[in-house]
């Protein structure tokens, strides 16, 4: 399972065990895909999930001179997204079905994920119905969240609500925000203003039944800071956030500090793209569950080696014009065939998958923009793969 299942499951099988047998002493018999299944309904899909944390935790813990930060903020970033699942009435029952115009629909679960986009690492991550919002898996999210952590999320999320949550929990926050959010937030565009510090309250046009499982009522008040940052095409975004100090947290840094976030929308390039989480081996909720989870997983163990080589790459490289990295998409079909045996041998398998990598090495070059296309994953073709992306898995 850790294998990347993407083929045929009776290929994956045959190749898994020709594999295997290559690379150990005591030979691993043939299984048939039915027993592969019957096996694999035994394992809770929580175990990759386990697996996971545990790298990620060690991470934290080991290499702390390693760990970038920004101001001394672990740099997190919310954000969700939606996969499109197989066709079936188990699933569609458990997820939902989204519908277009013309009364078709396709099954689709929410995934959202806590990311950390300065050191590429999945802190936690959900895949649910579509009934659940996008505010409440981030409120989720905040229980695997900690001090000296700044979490920054896109539009579609800011509340008040939500800054209550992170005001609880001393947790801070950067939100882009619409004009529309409040009267506040429309004096302060009308104003001019840079930079201002306010206070928020809750929404008045909530009812009394609104505030029943609330710790705050119609009076309550937060302290936020709004920022007006101004974008290479000249149009303005407002930024709200808890970092109200503003001569630590120059206005100028917020543009830069926001685009940070940009990490996360790569993430999910790499976990539709790349790891091609939509090609889910199976059909039945544990499977789905089980293929997301161990997607989540390869690609923090990728950015756990990814990490430990950047040290190295930064010397090789370094009379070189551009600063370089590790080809992400090669790097998955790297680890294809490997990973089993670099969680059994260890240390050989980690050092010829390092060799792997730093042999194929791209340029970082700066100032690129590549045109988003908005709402590419809603559809339902695949996104197309550039030609320097061929399939690797």
């Amino acid at each position: 399972m850790s294998n990347l299942i993407r083929k045929s499951l009776a290929l994956e099988v045959v190749n898994f065990v020709d594999t295997f047998n290559v690379n150990n002493a005591t030979k691993l018999s043939s299984f048939t895909t039915s027993a592969f299944i019957q096996s694999r309904n035994k394992i809770k899909p929580k175990v990759f999930k386990h697996l996971s944390s545990t790298i990620v935790s060690e991470f934290y813990t080991d290499n702390e001179l390693s760990i970038k930060l920004w101001n001394g903020f672990r740099l997190l970033a919310v954000d969700g997204s939606t996969l499109t699942l197989p066709q079936t009435k188990e699933l569609e029952s458990i997820y939902g079905l989204a519908k277009n115009q013309t009364n078709t629909g396709v099954v689709q679960a929410r995934v959202s994920v806590l990311y950390d986009v300065l050191n590429s690492f999945v802190i936690d991550s959900e895949l649910s119905s579509l009934k659940i919002g996008e505010a409440s898996l981030a409120k989720n999210h905040l229980a695997y969240s900690q001090q000296n952590d700044l979490i920054i999320y896109d539009r579609g999320y800011p509340s008040f609500d939500l800054v209550y949550e992170h005001a609880i929990l001393n947790r801070d926050f950067l939100f882009r925000i619409k004009e529309s959010f409040s009267n506040v937030v429309k004096t302060f565009v009308s104003s001019g203003k840079k930079s201002q510090i306010v206070v928020i309250k809750p929404g008045q046009k909530k009812t009394a039944i609104s505030f029943i499982d609330k710790e705050y009522d119609y009076e309550s008040t937060i302290k936020v800071r709004l920022i007006s940052v101004k974008l290479n095409d000249n149009t303005n975004e407002i930024l709200m956030t808890s970092l109200l100090d503003s001569k630590k947290y120059n206005t100028k840094k917020f543009k830069e500090l926001y685009f940070k976030r940009w990490g996360v929308e790569t993430f999910y390039d790499e976990l539709k793209n790349k790891l091609k989480v939509e090609h889910f081996s199976g059909y039945s909720n544990n499977t789905i569950q089980q293929d997301f989870n161990l997607a989540i997983f390869i690609s923090n163990l990728q950015s756990l080696i990814v990490n430990d080589l950047e040290e190295e790459i930064q010397a090789e490289t370094k009379n070189r014009k551009h600063n370089y990295k590790v080809n992400t998409n090669l790097s998955y079909g790297f680890l294809k065939d490997r990973i089993i045996f670099l969680l059994q041998q260890g240390n050989d398998i980690n050092q010829e998958l390092r060799l792997l990598f730093k042999q194929h090495l791209i340029p970082i070059r700066p100032n690129r923009n590549n045109q988003r296309e908005i709402g590419k994953y809603k559809r339902r073709e695949k996104p197309k793969v550039p030609k320097n992306q061929k399939d690797t898995i």
